[in-house]
């Protein structure tokens, strides 16, 4: 996604900073009104760090990593556990769509800090023990794992939570107006530099579109609310004529396999919009389709191809479309 200023009229322009650069292996902008005239890019550096001190698996002593290396003293912190917690809700909401145990799945197809390995039906019924969420629990500090190859990918909502880690941020020291985004994962609040709705791009899921912003599907105005994205179209890999997604299917261990080209929802907190999109576009769009009537709170905007290959759309009525797109 990418974000657009809205042109509008005002008494006096506010003076609004941005903040921009790499974190979490993806890019990130940030958009902050700057009323107490600070730079705060020393301190969102610092956020990302303690966060990916939690949740990155490429740093050996993250508290992911050393659950996955079965590192027994390892205590979680309260933002592992809000990630843990959202995850088991909308594992049950999803009907197991959405998985954290999804690990060894994840390396083994190659999306994962593992080498991939070479894959047949026996090698993923054998990694299919290790996956399901009643497989891991809480107890005081500590991730309880019913078997120790189980590993932990939270890869699918942890970048979500991250644009809420630095919002809070933000709102802690009343900035009444800012827009963050990494990764295409977004959450906004007041208004835009030019006075109005934050307007939010959603990338048409085409092959070749490998630049957030360079061919837009349509423009959605987002008032005090997150939007996130999931879709096939950037990450895969080819292997003997054949395209495999990223997005694994929890169910049969094998990547997603369904008309679902990119899902988008809308939802108070980045958490709960990235916790949303990738099990609704593992579910496909009859699956989608039920979870959303569950939650009216929720919002999509979903891109699928029909039986001709035609892209169609669909969406929830409560979105908020930039008609000049």
């Amino acid at each position: 996604m990418i974000l657009i200023f809205l042109s509008c009229g005002s008494d006096k322009p506010a003076v609004y900073r941005k903040i921009a650069g790499l974190t979490q292996g993806t890019t990130f902008h940030i958009t902050y009104e700057d009323r107490a005239d600070k730079d705060l890019s020393a301190s969102v550096d610092s956020l990302f760090k303690v966060f990916d001190l939690t949740f990155s698996e490429y740093i050996p002593n993250s508290i992911v990593s050393r659950i996955n290396s079965n590192d027994s003293t390892v205590l979680l912190d309260d933002m592992f556990i809000e990630v843990f917690n959202k995850s088991l809700e909308i594992n049950k909401e999803t009907h197991g769509a959405l998985d954290l145990t999804v690990g060894p799945l994840v390396n083994a197809w190659g999306f994962g800090p593992e080498k991939k390995i070479k894959i047949d039906a026996a090698r993923i019924d054998s990694l299919m023990q290790y996956v399901g969420m009643e497989k891991v629990r809480i107890k005081g500090r500590k991730l309880i794992k019913d078997l120790p190859g189980i590993k932990i990918d939270v890869n699918s909502i942890a970048q979500g939570y991250a644009v809420d880690v630095i919002s809070r941020y933000f709102e802690s020291l009343g900035i009444e107006n800012f827009m963050v985004e990494i990764g295409g994962e977004v959450r906004t609040k007041g208004k835009n530099p030019k006075g109005d709705f934050w307007r939010i791009g959603v990338d048409k899921p085409v092959e070749g579109n490998n630049t957030a912003g360079e061919i837009l599907q349509t423009i959605i105005l987002l008032d005090n609310k997150a939007i996130t994205t999931s879709g096939n179209y950037r990450k895969y890999f080819e292997e003997n004529g054949r395209k495999y997604s990223h997005i694994i299917d929890p169910h049969t261990g094998y990547p997603y396999k369904n008309s679902l080209l990119s899902v988008t929802v809308i939802a108070k907190d980045a958490l709960t919009a990235d916790g949303y999109d990738t099990p609704l576009m593992v579910l496909g769009l009859e699956g989608a389709r039920e979870v959303l009537k569950q939650h009216p709170e929720l919002d999509a905007y979903m891109i699928y191809s029909d039986e001709s290959g035609q892209f169609r759309t669909e969406f929830t009525k409560g979105i908020q479309f930039d008609k000049e797109k």
